[in-house]
């Protein structure tokens, strides 16, 4: 028997439809632009209830409200919808009003909210998780239609079923669910705080290493420390002959991010090769992207590849700089490369990054900084990548348990 039905054991849940239980009020009306800016009256916003369990004093945002308004005002208890989203799956996302506010609280009106009735017996804290289970987001995802944007029906919204089940049941798996739910945001903060702690141990490590007193060392520009430049071009989009049952890697300024690139998103064919301006670019080059908001972004290539036109691909000379040293100098320094950007969109070119200069201590001295920071790089990118895999993972656990707390039996319902 598992612990629901250990719950439950002895006691009905008697399921309503949200017609039956409770009425619908919309959001603020007649407001403009101009009402949101230096309000005098606090509103609950459409991100705020998305991203939102339940509401709270400190995410509410201010609108102007005459005092002749006859707008709806949120109370306690009431859950809140969005009422529409670019995907169906998304569409309804919930948040309960666990707060009674001491002063009015209204509703943005791209959002509605459901009160119910007095003889109603849904607590708000038991809410806010049943609204967000899969049993119930998956009834409300069925109520939105749309093409491009997806809205709630409001007819067949009224239609859903409800589970309620006795308070002293919904109190229990309120307390339980809580317990999680701060057990879950405990290890999320925990696992933060070791990155942050480890990317500033990196940070400092990596500003010693990479700072030359004056005279130290003798410094060039990146054009005089490289065999070869390489840039490269884009295939017509949506060419089959370009891209269809492709093998040759493609690179594309989205994907340099301070890392090492053993894959591309993108395959094209030899053909593509042979016909555009896209050429090989050789293993282990020092790739710097070009271009609007990913300008003086770095990486490196662990295989041959091909790129766009927005990345510049730099052969190091192995006589004069380690490929890694070059690498981790441009990254260290791309807040000062991005900021040599020109035009609108903050654009570099190929002489802004070759002029640009760099320290050239010696060969081993250069091995040594490398095999220093590429630990820290290796141990910083680790937690990077294993913090989501970790928060996700406790994510899906704290989500299968709440589904199974909140799935009631349905024999008082026809099927």
């Amino acid at each position: 028997m598992s612990y629901i039905e250990k719950l439950l054991d002895g006691v009905e849940v008697e399921w309503r439809t949200l017609g039956e239980i409770s009425e619908i009020y919309g959001g603020l009306t007649g407001k403009s632009k101009a009402d949101f800016e230096n309000g005098n009256a606090k509103y609950i916003s459409y991100k705020s209830i998305f991203f939102n369990l339940n509401t709270r004093d400190n995410i509410l945002e201010t609108v102007k409200v005459a005092k002749s308004e006859n707008q709806h005002i949120v109370k306690y208890g009431d859950i809140l919808f969005t009422g529409s989203s670019e995907t169906a799956d998304e569409v309804g996302m919930s948040s309960a009003v666990t707060t009674n506010f001491e002063e009015p609280v209204y509703l943005n009106s791209f959002s509605f909210g459901v009160r119910f009735n007095e003889d109603i017996q849904l607590i708000p804290e038991f809410s806010k998780y049943l609204f967000r289970s899969k049993l119930i987001r998956a009834e409300i995802s069925k109520t939105a239609s749309g093409v491009t944007r997806y809205n709630v029906s409001k007819a067949r919204f009224r239609k859903i079923l409800v589970p309620i089940p006795p308070l002293p049941v919904q109190k229990e798996i309120v307390r339980i669910l809580d317990k999680f739910t701060a057990l879950t945001a405990e290890l999320t903060a925990e696992l933060t705080a070791e990155l942050t702690a480890r990317k500033k141990q990196y940070s400092y490590y990596r500003e010693t290493l990479l700072s030359f007193e004056e005279g130290e060392v003798e410094w060039k520009t990146l054009g005089e420390i490289i065999l070869k430049s390489y840039s490269g071009g884009t295939p017509q989009a949506g060419n089959p002959k370009y891209y269809e049952n492709g093998t040759i890697p493609w690179l594309r300024t989205q994907e340099v991010k301070f890392s090492d690139i053993d894959n591309t998103e993108i395959k094209i064919t030899d053909f593509a090769l042979k016909e555009t301006a896209t050429k090989w670019v050789p293993a282990n080059c020092v790739i710097i992207a070009i271009s609007g908001a990913t300008a003086g972004r770095s990486a490196i290539n662990k295989i041959p590849l091909t790129t766009n036109q927005h990345c510049l691909c730099l052969e190091i000379n192995p006589q004069k700089a380690l490929y890694r040293f070059v690498f981790h100098w441009v990254s260290f320094n791309f807040e000062k490369l991005k900021a040599l950007g020109q035009g609108a969109r903050g654009d570099l070119n190929s002489g802004i990054i070759k002029n640009f200069k760099i320290p050239i201590p010696s060969l081993e001295e250069q091995a040594r900084i490398v095999s220093i920071l590429d630990k820290f790089d290796i141990l910083t990118t680790s937690i990077s990548e294993g913090l989501p895999k970790e928060i996700e993972l406790r994510k899906k656990q704290y989500e299968y348990y709440r589904d199974l707390l909140l799935t009631f039996p349905k024999n008082n319902i026809e099927p």
